[in-house]
């Protein structure tokens, strides 16, 4: 049997009207011989009735101490609705639709409650419905423990869902559907000539996901490219081609193209920390620094050490908390809110010469200042003032050429 997994975003479920689009898109691929697996998230946005942080807000207007387990159970609940509303509107539209809870299908995680890992899927009772001719509606964002708790998968955690049934079910293709047609080669809310990419590979949407780029969460991207299973991104709304995420889709584009970078993307609000010792940080204090982070529970990036100096970026929401950390400490330190990061991404730029010149010659000639880079072999990231940021976006995006066809 061929398997087609189709992804669908809490926009796509939200009404009645985009319900019955979702419905044309699923029978579509139905006709087409596939058995469908379809994955759903929570209906709407917040302030929506089951969208899930309106069901966050129902527990917290009681206190703010959830517990996680709790917390995890209501979460679930968003998804549970939208599966059997999702498979009551095939049903009434004569197309045999059977809803399962993420349990339901098979799905095994640690007890890691609010970010819980999928351990494995055991698909028997999915396989079996759709032998039976049925279309398989599955709540996404969740899962279970071994020992039986609910658990929900964080953040993205709807398309983790439908690309580990997708390696489960030995898959065809999954498709993402969400209310933008494919992956763009930046945020069009701040480059409105952006185009949307035909496509793309494995590596570079991690990249561009863990940049800031927010079409489909790297974590769903790791499973199927450890499993090689295509994956395409479309839209709910338009008969767009979208953009095909695989081992060497982004390879295609740039022997057509000739362009080192596929993306421009970027991450809003953070704050620049830079430490200063007369003792050498290379002796321990360096060590110090980033332990104390760490116990902390903040993430940083973009780091920079040398014996006198260490700089890196956390997120603006945890600034106190870090400023609290490093008066512990008893050092010298500047916390400088206001930031943004903004990366060139694209796995032509390997090995490439004079990348980083036009990133510079890009932001220099646009009037940005550059505060602080890192870069790897897909990706170039600059430190650059918030208020600069659509600036510094638009000019990359020229610069490489991402607004011609």
């Amino acid at each position: 049997m061929k398997i087609l997994v189709q992804k669908f975003g809490g926009t796509s479920v939200a009404t009645p009207e985009v319900r019955e689009q979702v419905v044309s898109q699923i029978v579509k691929a139905k006709e087409q011989g596939y058995g469908v697996v379809v994955v759903v998230s929570a209906m709407g946005r917040t302030g929506d009735p089951y969208a899930t942080d309106t069901l966050i807000g129902l527990l917290r207007s009681i206190s703010q101490d959830v517990p996680a387990r709790e917390l995890d159970l209501i979460m679930s609940c968003g998804e549970l609705i939208s599966s059997a509303v999702l498979a009551q509107t095939l049903n009434a539209s004569g197309h045999k639709a059977t809803a399962f809870t993420g349990a339901g299908a098979g799905i095994i995680t640690d007890d890691n409650f609010g970010s819980a890992r999928i351990l494995k899927i055991e698909p028997s009772g999915v396989l079996e419905a759709l032998r039976q001719g049925n279309i398989v509606v599955v709540a996404g964002f969740q899962g279970r423990t071994e020992s039986g708790e609910i658990t929900t998968l964080g953040r993205g955690g709807s398309d983790t869902t439908a690309t580990a049934l997708g390696a489960a079910l030995r898959a065809e293709l999954v498709e993402i559907y969400t209310d933008v047609d494919g992956i763009m080669t930046a945020d069009p809310r701040l480059v409105p000539q952006a185009k949307s990419l035909r496509v793309i590979t494995y590596q570079e949407v991690c990249e561009m996901a863990h940049l800031g780029a927010k079409v489909i969460h790297p974590r769903a991207v790791e499973i199927a490219m450890a499993e090689r299973i295509p994956v395409k991104i479309k839209s709910t709304f338009l008969d767009g081609p979208g953009t095909l995420i695989s081992a060497e889709g982004g390879q295609r584009e740039l022997e057509v193209t000739g362009r080192p970078v596929t993306g421009i993307a970027y991450v809003n609000d953070v704050a620049q920390i830079k430490i200063r010792s007369q003792e050498d940080f290379n002796c321990g204090l360096g060590l110090e620094v980033f332990r104390t982070m760490a116990n902390h529970q903040i993430s940083v990036d973009l780091i920079n050490v040398s014996p006198d100096l260490i700089s890196f970026i956390i997120p603006e929401s945890v600034s106190d908390k870090a400023g609290t950390a490093l008066e512990e400490l008893a050092l010298d330190f500047e916390l400088n809110p206001g930031f943004a990061k903004v990366s060139a991404v694209g796995a032509g730029m390997r090995g490439v010469p004079g990348v980083m010149a036009k990133v510079v010659e890009a932001l220099t000639g646009a009037g940005v200042h550059i505060v602080q880079t890192t870069d790897s072999h897909t990706n170039i990231s600059c430190l650059v003032r918030q208020d600069e940021l659509a600036c510094a976006t638009q000019a990359l995006h020229s610069k490489f050429g991402l607004d011609k066809k």
